[in-house]
């Protein structure tokens, strides 16, 4: 049997090998991973429920079926850390509020059952900004995750707590969601890779809304060709939801196994640099850029105007969609219930229970969004925001016609303090600078990391982004500059990662 620490620093492909070959069995790496939450969770802070019978139980389900002799899966007997905005049959999800606090769905997300099916085995639910709004997973109403890098740091937003497990070698794989950066941030901040799939590729159904038009969930992994096989898993049209595209999976571990930029024409948005971006960040990304062309990639110029408009359009359509998707938490139906004692009314109740239920960031949201929704409003705000979204798209159609991907930081700075944005919220919602854009299109994007920046040895991540259904570019750049890094530097990861 292998040491419990090497079994943890093991990516998902190699542990579905060994799994497979008989040289480990699901439930040993499943039991060295529980012992490693076990160890650094207190710390990190990355999960919210641990689902340790639950877990054991799905890994003894693979060892059986390899005894057996039946075919396992590509991710079979992987452990995998799960966003708690998934529902789970019988595993509490809380979305990071108070207004869920103990609710256990009766049912799985179809997301959910799709890792059941491949039989990866589900640890527990992950930390995150309440309704996935934030930029930090500060937000959250059962305290902050630590970045494994550096405690006293953000891990990112809304998915923080996804990102902390892969990055602190509690989990190799998870999921988490992106509705304006919200698996790419916290990748970049890691030092992991997580992928934005195109709109619609990776069902929602039972997924819980923040903002229905951006939101998609989405993998998350240590390696590219992790996130690719997880990716494949994930994808596919669900009928139950009616934004899912019926379309097929693009071959993405196919890309991932195969990385190459060789002959491909890469794009630089220019609006992607300048004030507020940190000069260890644009130093790594020019040197990214530079690696890319010597790969073999032609570099080409872009300017996309309406990008600099992105972050004001999103801070209305997003907000919108929120007031209207949270309206159904009102004391009633399910979750928490305030003030029911016989003396209120049934708007009373309603109103003490978002009073006790919601966080100040989600509160905040819905009032601006209930106020660009409003009689009078709505053309001035949320109309004319969805008119600059449709630019933005127009944006992205032209770049396109001219280049196979796009590339730019994930973030203007590496990880910030805890708490040193907590005040000022125009602040926070500028680490979303690079990464609306591509969810007010709908297009894919990724981000891998591209070593650390020198100013506080932290890691910087790399941007990719592809247009809608060609989610196997990012695959295949993405592996490229993997492999050129780890060549010439190793991966900031795996040969790098600090101890907690």
């Amino acid at each position: 049997m292998m040491e419990n620490v090497n079994i943890i620093k093991l990516t998902a492909a190699e542990i579905a090998a060994k799994i497979a070959s008989g040289e480990l069995t699901a439930v040993e790496v499943t039991e060295a991973h529980l012992a490693r939450i076990e160890a650094v969770d207190e710390k990190v802070h990355a999960f919210l429920y641990v689902d340790r019978e639950g877990a054991l139980a799905q890994a003894r389900a693979v060892d059986e079926k390899r005894e057996r002799g039946e075919k396992l899966g590509p991710l079979a007997g992987v452990p995998l850390a799960l966003k708690d905005i998934f529902t789970t049959e019988g595993v509490p999800t809380t979305v990071g509020s108070k207004i869920l606090e103990g609710w256990i769905p009766p049912y799985d997300a179809t997301l959910t059952q799709r890792l059941k099916a491949a039989d990866v085995v589900i640890l527990g639910k992950t930390n995150m900004d309440e309704f996935a709004m934030g930029s930090s997973t500060e937000n959250s109403a059962f305290g902050p995750t630590g970045n494994p890098w550096d405690l006293t740091r953000i891990p990112g937003g809304s998915g923080g707590g996804s990102s902390a497990a892969l990055a602190s070698y509690e989990a190799p794989l998870a999921i988490g969601t992106d509705t304006g950066g919200s698996i790419r941030q916290p990748a970049a901040v890691t030092g992991t890779v997580g992928v934005k799939p195109t709109y619609g590729a990776v069902s929602r159904f039972g997924m819980v809304a923040f903002s229905s038009s951006l939101d998609q969930g989405g993998p998350c992994a240590r390696t590219v060709l992790d996130a690719a096989l997880l990716h494949e898993v994930i994808a596919g049209h669900d009928p139950l939801d009616s934004t899912s595209i019926d379309a097929p999976v693009p071959p993405v571990v196919e890309a991932a196994r195969n990385g190459s930029v060789a002959g491909m024409r890469v794009g630089v948005v220019k609006q992607f640099r300048g004030e507020g971006y940190q000069a260890g960040v644009i130093q790594r990304f020019d040197e990214s850029v530079e690696l890319l062309r010597e790969l073999g990639a032609e570099i080409v110029e872009l300017d996309c105007p309406s990008f600099d408009l992105a972050l004001s359009a999103y801070y209305l359509i997003a907000p919108s969609e929120c007031s209207s998707n949270l309206a159904r938490f009102d004391g009633l139906r399910y979750g928490l219930r305030t003030g029911d004692d016989g003396t209120h009314s049934a708007e009373e109740v309603t109103s003490l229970t978002r009073e006790a239920g919601f966080g100040p960031e989600v509160k905040r949201r819905i009032m601006l969004g209930t106020y660009a929704l409003s009689s009078g409003y709505y053309d001035a705000y949320y109309g004319s925001a969805q008119k600059v979204r449709t630019l933005i798209t127009r944006d992205f159609e032209k770049a396109f016609e001219q280049v196979d991907v796009i590339v730019s930081p994930t973030t203007p700075t590496t990880a910030f303090p805890i708490g040193e944005r907590a005040d000022d919220p125009m602040a926070m919602y500028l680490a979303d600078l690079c990464t609306i854009p591509t969810n007010l299109a709908g297009n894919a994007a990724m981000s891998l990391p591209c070593g650390l920046a020198p100013e506080d040895n932290l890691p910087v991540g790399l941007q990719i982004i592809a247009p809608a259904l060609k989610d196997d570019r990012l695959y295949k750049v993405g592996a490229a500059v993997e492999a050129a890094f780890v060549e010439k530097w190793g991966h900031p990861l795996l040969e790098e990662a600090p101890s907690l």
